[in-house]
């Protein structure tokens, strides 16, 4: 019998195993997939499948930089127990690695070569050996025409390895070292205060709009006429913005400066243009719901209680 894609794609989705394990299943099976899925079991290759309904929001955030181009990925496990885990830490190493020659899409980090296959099937395959679901969840790349991608680590508990990862993009024709010593201090002000934007101009209209609908209201409730309330709102928007917006923030190494300023500073004694162009930060588990397991509610439903 032919094994086609789909046989072998549907095969996949069923047992989690990877794609030439599938193929293997399927062609030593004639093609049946009930008993392609069984061989694939008797083999321990797929386990992976049984982990795939568990919650994965620990694991570790990892960053990886080549030349001008940097980029950070986000693998996620159930426990922390297998962050801590050497093979783990090497994988989110080279899944990191590997992403810095892509676009920068999960889509395309996924299909990248890590060791002669897939990182989707290396992950598989860690799932397989290691007993935990593992999800690649994110992934993004910085890069720029000239000067320097900085990175930083927060937690980091090997090279390159942490709980936050930051990049940040400082695009200028001067001294590489100079621009990567406040690249570096920039992304690590970024781990610590989290931006929403990079400038004003970036932040999500939507985000503008509640706020400044929550100032307004609250600016009426003071009984003041409306040319008064719209000064007010415009004085707490501009406190919004320095709150919220990278380049407005006072920069946690300077508190009497922004990182606007920091950056001018930088640009004045290089004799060059210095623009901050951009950053990532990712937290490892933001917006993940963990579930939350009440073991005394279990235990007492367990004895009829």
């Amino acid at each position: 019998m032919s094994i086609t894609a789909a046989m072998v794609k549907e095969l996949r989705e069923k047992s989690g195993a990877g794609m030439m394990d599938c193929k293997t299943a399927l062609t030593e099976n004639g093609g049946d997939m009930e008993a392609a899925v069984d061989w694939l079991r008797t083999k321990g290759l797929a386990k992976a499948a049984k982990k795939a309904g568990r919650v994965a929001a620990e694991g570790l955030v990892g960053v990886a930089a080549e030349g001008t181009k940097a980029a950070v990925i986000e693998l996620n496990s159930e426990t922390d127990f297998v962050a801590r885990n050497e093979g783990f830490q090497e994988l989110v190493g080279k899944v990191a690695t590997v992403a810095v020659g892509t676009d920068g899409s999960v889509d395309a980090v996924t299909a990248a070569n890590l060791d002669g296959k897939s990182v989707a099937d290396s992950i598989t395959d860690a799932i397989a050996t290691i007993g935990e679901n593992m999800t690649l969840r994110r992934t993004a790349i910085l890069s720029v025409g000239d000067g320097v991608v900085s990175t930083y680590v927060h937690g980091a508990v090997a090279d390159g390895l942490g709980k936050i990862g930051v990049l940040v993009a400082l695009e200028s024709s001067g001294d590489k070292d100079k621009l990567n010593a406040l690249g570096r201090q920039i992304a690590m002000h970024v781990a610590a205060t989290s931006p929403l934007a990079l400038n004003t101009e970036e932040l999500d209209p939507e985000v503008v709009e509640r706020e400044k609908s929550v100032f307004s209201e609250q600016a009426r409730e003071s009984g003041k006429p409306e040319n008064i309330i719209e000064k007010m709102v415009e004085g707490r928007l501009r406190k919004f913005y320095e709150e919220v917006t990278l380049v407005k923030q006072a920069f946690v190494i300077n508190p009497d400066h922004t990182v606007e300023q920091a950056v001018e500073a930088l640009a004045k004694d290089l004799g060059t243009e210095v623009k901050l162009s951009g950053f990532v930060r990712f937290a490892l588990g933001e917006g993940i719901e963990k579930e939350e397991q009440d073991f005394a509610a279990e235990v007492a439903a367990a004895s009829g209680q």
